[in-house]
């Protein structure tokens, strides 16, 4: 008779307790399944007109830079996003920017604002974040000639780990873990 009550109320705890643990964990600290894996394949429309379509590129790097013109990292790494392209854009590799939950004038004001010339286009839906498993910017994923993600970063990425990610990039390395900053937003 004791059995009867005892077990929903252990089921019941049990429960609990794994709820009470998930609401203890960063979402970041959840390891993104995608690196060494192919990247999923996206055309974006750019905001100068043009298209960007990812498979036209497997023979080269891409950097894929997830933001939106009212998160301040954002701010903070579109130069050195815009200087890397410069660098590298004649050694095989290529920088698009995604444009995440945002209004498009103000996304055009961002990209005038800091001279960006790597092409550039909104994702409307979201629906290439979610492929991408997205969950905050700005988000960095690097991608090898043969099309699989090497690394990816979760907030501002500094100097010398955006040029050691691309030359891994550049030679196929595959990173273990992804990287994190600080400097994140949530998605709105």
């Amino acid at each position: 008779m004791r059995w009867r009550y005892l077990l929903p109320i252990v089921a019941v705890l049990g429960v609990l307790t794994l709820l009470a643990y998930g609401f203890t964990r960063d979402p970041r600290e959840i390891k993104s399944p995608l690196i060494g894996k192919r990247a999923p394949p996206f055309t974006l429309t750019l905001f100068d007109g043009g298209r960007f379509d990812l498979e036209a590129h497997r023979d080269k790097v891409v950097v894929v830079s997830f933001w939106a013109s009212w998160c301040v990292p954002c701010r903070e790494e579109a130069p050195l996003l815009e200087g890397a392209w410069r660098a590298y854009r004649g050694r095989g590799v290529l920088f698009v920017g995604v444009n995440v939950q945002d209004q498009e004038d103000a996304a055009r004001r961002f990209i005038a604002e800091f001279g960006l010339t790597f092409p550039n286009g909104p994702d409307p839906g979201s629906r290439i974040a979610v492929d991408y498993g997205v969950y905050g910017i700005p988000e960095l994923f690097f991608v090898d000639r043969t099309g699989r993600f090497t690394y990816k970063h979760i907030g501002a990425i500094g100097a010398a780990l955006l040029r050691a990610k691309v030359e891994d990039a550049q030679r196929g390395v595959v990173s273990r873990d992804e990287g994190r900053s600080d400097r994140y937003q949530p998605a709105r």
